[in-house]
Formats: C-alpha cells, sequence, structure tokens
C-alpha cells in the first residue's frame, strides 16, 4: 500500500482523519509516520486540542498495526483496547505521529496467536513531534480479530 492510498482508506473508513486533515507522510514496514496541521486541531489556546494529539498518535499505531497484518496476510479487525498518553510540550503548528513496533515486541508470537486464536493483542508506542522535539508520547494496546471473527 503507497502512502496516498493510506491516507484515503483512512478519509474514507475513519471520517474523524478527514475531518483533522491527517496526512501520511510515509510508511515502512516498522514505522509509520502521519502529519495533521493546527487549524482543524486548534483549541482555546491556540494549541492543539489534546483529543487531536492523541487521535493522530492513536491512528498511526493502528495504520502500523493494519499495514503490517495486511502485508502478512492476515487480514484483521484492529482496535484499540487502552491507551495512556503522555502530553510533553504544548504544539502550536503542524504536528506529526511516528508509530513504531519495538524491539522487545514479540511479532511473530502475536501472528502465531491471531492465526492460532483468532484474536491477539500487542502494545505499539507512537511519538508526537512538533518542531522537531517530542511533545507527546503514546502506550497503545490494540486488538486483532482474525478473519473468522471479522
Amino acid at each position: 500500500m503507497t502512502p496516498s492510498e493510506l491516507e484515503t482508506y483512512l478519509r474514507v473508513h475513519i471520517p474523524l482523519s478527514r475531518a483533522m486533515a491527517v496526512r501520511v507522510i510515509s510508511i515502512a514496514d516498522d514505522k509509520v509516520i502521519l502529519g495533521a496541521p493546527l487549524a482543524p486541531n486548534i483549541n482555546h489556546r491556540d494549541t492543539v486540542f489534546g483529543g487531536s494529539a492523541s487521535a493522530l498518535a492513536i491512528l498511526s499505531a493502528w495504520s502500523l498495526l493494519h499495514l503490517r497484518l495486511t502485508a502478512a496476510g492476515q487480514p484483521s479487525r484492529v482496535v484499540i483496547q487502552r491507551n495512556s498518553m503522555d502530553y510533553l510540550a504544548p504544539i502550536a503548528g503542524d504536528f506529526t505521529a511516528t508509530a513504531t513496533i519495538g524491539a522487545e515486541t514479540n511479532w511473530d508470537g502475536f501472528l502465531r496467536m491471531l492465526s492460532r486464536k483468532g484474536i491477539a493483542r500487542v502494545t505499539v508506542g507512537a511519538e508526537l513531534e512538533y518542531e522537531g522535539a517530542v511533545a507527546g508520547r503514546l502506550t497503545g494496546e490494540f486488538v486483532a480479530f482474525g478473519k473468522d471473527r471479522l
């Protein structure tokens, strides 16, 4: 899937991404970077609304899982079960969220569990960046439901 195909997918299937003017900056096997402008995500203090910041981080992590599962031939319904968000600095302009699968993640075990049980959980992290600095960190636990549970 190309960045433009992912962006179209998000806008069609997750309308909030369209309202937030989310754009896909880059995708790779181990990383997805999404971006969003300040204007549709602004709060009363002329900075990014916390919900928008969290949503972009969750969306980047969800996108990474969606892409990896599709590439692995494991079509799944992916949902977030719980998350923790640390806001480290105000964001007063365009910002990005970079999701990664950490080296500590047992991806092969996750895929085996999904194949065997039809359900599996995995933790994915994402960092928000603004003007070259980390402005927030997300840790999200996601659940994938395999094709027999779609």
